[in-house]
Parts: structure tokens; sequence; C-alpha cells
């Protein structure tokens, strides 16, 4: 399935933040607008790209590629008349797509997840979709919105100035080739709009909806719902699985971290690397022993905490998630664990000369390390529970830089091997319980 996206108009409205760029090239933590667009797109499993140029389209290409770099391909026609209604945009398609296709706004930033239940919902015999949103959010400037009428599963009526509405237009669509003959259908009328075809499908009864459901989306159209956007998708970064010390402690201030490093070349792998060697560094200190070295080293495993963060914030933010990258992760993350946890028990050892650091050294390492496994099938009835608490890495971590602040190492390992192995075997009994 093709997506064809409008990008042709000139974007006034956001001119105080745009400057001399074309709209669909605005910076939003990392991408371009239309870079966000195409990743969301691609993330519903859509490769073909039809991109609708006009005011400054030659940059936009410049900028985009034949989307190569995205691992999608994209092709791009000019439309000339890019001051009229969006509908002539739709229409420079016509010869290009030939089956059902997604229609897409270059300004409208929205979870892929939408798109991907839009494609899986499918036509359902009519010939077009449009996403709505009926709880209509606050940011919303319904002056220039598009409002929509729905009853039953049919759009009844569409467009800016309409008086007795019940959704919100979020600009997703998926269309039959139809809409073309009802754009034609519009423009004879002396409506050029995108929503003057729709209304004539809607007439028809063959125009459709999508309740979004809470579900985000936006259309960044002027300073405003820009720094919204912004504000929004670090928010989305927030997990369900976050234990208490992630969500209000570390990820506060990973979120800050994001924000800046989105906008470099820094890749999630990297930052990776930097957690992990934060660690490793926090471990050897730790070796050494004393109070001061303690202190030093449980302040650098709280900071490898936060920083563990943000490899995952800046892959979700630029669409550089992978398998790979979660696994090798995790993996360092263990090795982390046990290097920190070591480095404790000789630390401690040093000036308490007794078999018992050891003892309970093992037992919080294997407690911390199974902690880790179980959670992989435990964060699966979190989610389904939507469960508040969640004993993780988050807290272990935290729990270590405290015990280090207040020189009591001992009674900190004593803690984690009670605390994690008892986790641990609730953890058994919750997913007992629920399998």
């Amino acid at each position: 399935m093709k997506a064809l996206i409008i990008a042709a108009g000139e974007g006034k409205r956001i001119r105080e933040v745009s400057g001399d760029l074309p709209k669909p090239l605005i910076p939003l933590l990392g991408l371009s607008l239309i870079e966000r667009v195409i990743l969301s797109a691609r993330e519903a499993g859509i490769k073909d790209f039809v991109i609708v140029v006009g005011y400054k389209g030659e940059e936009i290409k410049e900028r985009v590629g034949d989307g190569s770099r995205y691992n999608v391909r994209i092709e791009y026609i000019e439309n000339k008349e890019w001051r009229k209604g969006n509908g002539l945009s739709v229409l420079k398609a016509r010869d290009r797509i030939k089956d059902n296709f997604v229609l897409l706004m270059a300004d409208h930033v929205f979870d892929s997840d939408i798109l991907k239940e839009l494609t899986r919902e499918g036509l359902k015999g009519k010939d077009g979709i449009l996403v709505v949103d009926r709880d209509i959010r606050d940011y919303v400037d319904l002056e220039d919105a598009t409002k929509v009428k729905v009853e039953g599963e049919l759009i009844k009526d569409i467009g800016k100035d309409l008086k007795d509405y019940n959704g919100i237009d979020c600009g997703i669509f998926l269309f039959s080739p139809k809409i073309f003959d009802a754009i034609e259908e519009s423009i004879k009328q002396g409506d050029d709009s995108l929503s003057g075809g729709v209304k004539v499908l809607a007439k028809k009864g063959r125009m459709g909806y999508l309740d979004i459901e809470g579900g985000f989306w936006i259309d960044v159209d002027n300073k405003n719902t820009l720094e919204i956007a912004e504000k929004e998708l670090l928010r989305s970064l927030i997990k369900d699985t976050d234990g208490p010390i992630s969500r209000y402690i570390n990820r506060p201030i990973s979120l800050r971290i994001s924000r800046i490093l989105v906008n470099t070349r820094v890749t999630p792998n990297a930052i990776t690397g930097l957690s992990f060697l934060l660690s490793l560094l926090s471990g050897l200190i730790f070796f050494l022993g004393g109070w001061m070295n303690f202190i030093l080293a449980g302040i650098l495993t709280q900071i490898s905490s936060i920083i563990d963060g943000c490899d995952g914030e800046i892959a979700r933010l630029k669409f550089q998630s992978s398998e790979y990258g979660r696994w090798i992760d995790s993996v360092l993350d263990r090795y982390a664990d046990a290097i920190i946890i070591l480095g404790m028990s000789y630390g401690c050892w040093l000036g308490f000369k007794d078999a018992l650091v050891w003892i309970f050294g093992f037992f919080a390492l294997i407690g911390s390390l199974l902690n880790s496994y179980t959670a992989m099938k435990y964060d699966q009835v979190i989610r389904e529970k939507k469960m508040k608490f969640r004993f993780g890495r988050d807290v272990r971590l935290f729990i270590i830089m405290a015990g280090a602040l207040m020189n009591q190492i001992f009674l900190t390992l004593v803690f984690l091997s009670i605390i994690t192995n008892l986790e641990n075997l609730r953890r058994i009994l919750v997913l007992g319980h629920n399998t």
C-alpha cells in the first residue's frame, strides 16, 4: 500500500518558527515534521510514498531525497497550484495511485499505532475512512480545525465552518481511488478542498471513520502547537513498566538530557556504552573501599541509571529502535549490575573481613540478575493489569546509592539479597496465578 503525503502548502501561521524553511522541514526533537510522518508510516508497514510538493518543493526534495536513508521509496509530484485548495494536491497523484492508499498531512504528528489500526481495519466496503478525534483536545484550534459530524459508522458532514459537529478531522485517511472522482465533482461545485471531496463521498454514504480513542495526534500549525507536540512526544516516552525511581526521579532528568542529545549525532548505542562505562567505573571505585570512595561510586551508579534511560528515549524519538539495540542494552546492564555488586562486596570485605559479606553479595547478585530475567514475563502482567509499582533496576541502583551515601554497604547487600529474591518469588507466584 502507498502513502500519499501532502506537503505543498506555505504554512504562513508558523512563519515565526519556520523562517525561510518550508513548513514540512520544521525541526521537532531531532527530525523534521515530514520525516516524522514518513517514519511513523514506515512503522505501520508502509514503504512506498508519493509526496506532493509546491511551496519550496526543491528544498523538501533535497532534504528527504529518494527515501533510501529511511529505508523506504519516495517519488514526488509538483503542484504548481499550491496556493489553491489541498484537494488539488491529492488530485495531482491520480496517475500514480491505482489502488487503495493512505493519505497523510506533512504537518500532522501522530502515533504509528493509529495508522496500524487503520490499515488493519481496511475500508470495510466504503470508499474512504477518516481518523476522527471525538474526545476533542484542549490544544485543538477549533477556529482552524476541520470539524466532522458522525452518525453510526458514517461521516455525515465535514468542514471548517461546521456548527453541528462531534469530532475533529485528524488528517489521516484511507481511500480507494474513488476519492479522485469525488474531488473532481467537488471542484465542479466550486470547492477545491480535500474536505469537499470527502463531503461528496459522505453524501453518498461511502465515507466511514475510525475513532482515535485517546491515541496521540496533533496538527502542528503554529508555535504553540509545535511546543505542545514536543511536550507530548517527550511524555510518551514514559513507559508503563517504569518503576517509581525511574518515573519520578530518573525520567525528569533523562528527558532533559535526551531533549538536547536528540539534536546531535549521538546514537542510542553510544549512550548505552556510556552508561555501561559509568557503571564499570562505579564498580571499580567500590573495589577501593572507604566511605569517600563509596560515596563517589554510589553517585556514579545513580548517574549511570539516569543515562541508561536516554538510549531508549532517543531511539524512540528518532525511530532508531531495534531488537539488537534492546538486546545489547540488556546484556550490558547485567554485566554492569554484576560489576557493581562485586565491587561492593570486595570493598566491604576490605573493612569487614567476614565470609558473610560474600554470601550476601552472592545472593544480592543472583537476586538482581534473576530480577531482570523474570521481568521479561512479569512486565506483560504490569501492562495488562495496569499496575502502579514495579521493583526493577532503577530501584536497585537507587538503593545502592543510598547505602553508599550512608556508608552501609554490608546492610545494603543484605537488603538486596533479601528483597530481590523475595520479589522474584512473588513474580513467580503472580505469573503462576495469571497463566
